[in-house]
């Protein structure tokens, strides 16, 4: 069965590239968890975060972005002694901030989903990759969603980020064309 190279053999990136990146995702729950593990992936490799995945979802409440939104100065300091997660005092500051900004864009468009995948006019983006350096890391219109995710109070939301948050929920099928998912997503 061929794969998109990016995932090798570990079966936790296999699992994860045969069951989850790509597919579209429209759960608001879902978008914020992906968000939150993308803010923590910049600088780091995916894997990375794949392996401490359960501890993030444990340390930041199973990604409830309203208890988030609302962390006493106390929280911060509790999971920045977590040596599940990445310590990064900013990236834990900016996951509290986004949760805010996340519910103020929910208010404004009725869902996260809503605003987010306006961008896409609704749709899947289907790239026809046929290798995995013709990839970018990101693209004009990812540029547009990380400067109007700016605007509106997030952070750690460049346009590298926010291209693989778009990947990974499926916003655009970036499997190479001849991975089996491609199709299947297609």
């Amino acid at each position: 069965m061929k794969r998109c190279s990016w995932c090798g053999e570990d079966p936790l990136y296999v699992k994860y590239h045969d069951e989850e990146w790509g597919v579209p995702v429209r759960d608001d729950h879902k978008l914020f968890e992906f968000l939150i593990l993308e803010t923590f992936q910049a600088g780091l490799s995916w894997i990375t975060i794949l392996r401490k995945r359960e501890n993030f979802r444990k340390a930041f409440d199973q990604f409830d972005y309203h208890q988030i939104a609302n962390y006493p100065e106390s929280k911060i300091q509790d999971l920045m002694q977590d040596a599940g997660i990445i310590r990064n005092q900013l990236k834990i500051r900016a996951t509290v901030s986004n949760a805010q900004a996340f519910l103020k864009v929910q208010q404004e468009f009725g869902s996260f989903s809503n605003y987010i995948w306006k961008f896409t006019d609704g749709k899947v983006i289907q790239n026809t990759w046929k290798k995995m350096d013709e990839i970018p890391p990101k693209t004009a219109l990812s540029d547009q969603i990380s400067k109007d995710l700016k605007k509106r109070g997030f952070k750690f939301v460049g346009s590298t980020v926010i291209y693989a948050h778009m990947q990974a929920t499926g916003m655009v099928n970036d499997h190479v064309s001849d991975c089996f998912r491609y199709q299947e997503l297609a």
